[in-house]
């Protein structure tokens, strides 16, 4: 079991360079702010076309079916199986259906339209509009918010995400905010992901290969046993934070305002000025259509 192979979830993907990776990190940003704030008090159609285009992003660049698997498969399958269990949940509304005027000679009141509530029911499953609306609302959302994130971390390097984070917040500097030091910080904790996942990989094959009997151990035992191994990925990250401490301190690191760090270069190209402007176009059309009625 290789969790950093198996479990890429929030990690950069250097090969192979998509156009995506060419982007700059701060239209990719603006971007991912659109994926997330845009939903929020949009319609079912909105909510589904925004999980439609991150999917055909995902498609358009060209990653090898191992890695669109993993980062995606998952995902759809949790945002699958909500969506099914919302749909087969109560909606919450107790609707008794009294007729306003005497019944005809065959006993069914005409109805004059085609619209129906009660869309499916098989025994004790039943499917109504608003638990169609819910699942649909709670299945994209679900898609959306993890997605969209993991995305954004596949296609863009630590580096680049700081760069573009201290140039946005480079305003915020006149008023004493601690911009440097924030964006170090923000270095190191994205750097700081492939060790914890190194870490918990090397602690859960310790355990398998002292073939412990789970099942003849009991709960409780089993219980303690994890718990130990929690404490130690607990010590062991503390120790490699230690480590890359001691490290910057030996190489003279004393503060990112003296040292001056050059994280990443920008270039803003003719393709982040166009991806600007359907920027702004989208969120045009959000607020012409894409809103709750």
């Amino acid at each position: 079991m290789d969790i950093l192979r198996s479990l890429p979830v929030g990690l950069y993907l250097e090969q192979p360079g998509t156009w995506l990776h060419r982007l700059d990190p701060r239209v990719k940003l603006f971007w991912l702010l659109t994926f997330l704030l845009s939903p929020f008090s949009a319609n079912v159609g909105w909510r589904m076309g925004v999980a439609v285009v991150l999917v055909g992003i995902t498609l358009s660049m060209g990653l090898p079916w191992r890695v669109w698997r993993q980062q995606m498969g998952l995902l759809l399958l949790l945002a699958v199986m909500t969506f099914v269990l919302a749909l087969v949940s109560p909606d919450g509304f107790v609707v008794t259906q009294q007729p306003r005027r005497p019944l005809g000679d065959s006993g069914v009141l005409p109805q004059p339209t085609d619209f129906r509530y009660v869309l499916l029911e098989v025994g004790n499953l039943r499917v109504t509009q608003r638990s169609l609306d819910l699942a649909l609302r709670i299945g994209t959302l679900i898609f959306t918010f993890l997605y969209g994130p993991t995305l954004y971390l596949l296609v863009t390097a630590p580096e680049e995400i700081t760069a573009a984070f201290r140039v946005l917040t480079q305003p915020l500097g006149r008023w004493r905010w601690p911009v440097l030091e924030v964006v170090l910080t923000l270095t190191l904790a994205l750097r700081f992901v492939p060790l914890v996942l190194e870490e918990l990989q090397n602690l859960v094959r310790a355990v398998r290969t002292r073939a412990i009997p789970w099942k003849r151990m009991g709960l409780r035992r089993s219980l303690r046993i994890w718990l130990l191994v929690a404490e130690r990925l607990v010590r062991n990250l503390f120790l490699r934070a230690e480590q890359t401490a001691a490290a910057m301190h030996v190489r003279g690191f004393t503060s990112a305002d003296s040292h001056g760090v050059q994280w990443h270069r920008l270039h803003f190209g003719w393709g982040d000025r166009l991806l600007l402007i359907g920027l702004g176009l989208a969120w045009l059309v959000r607020w012409q259509w894409g809103g709750t009625a």
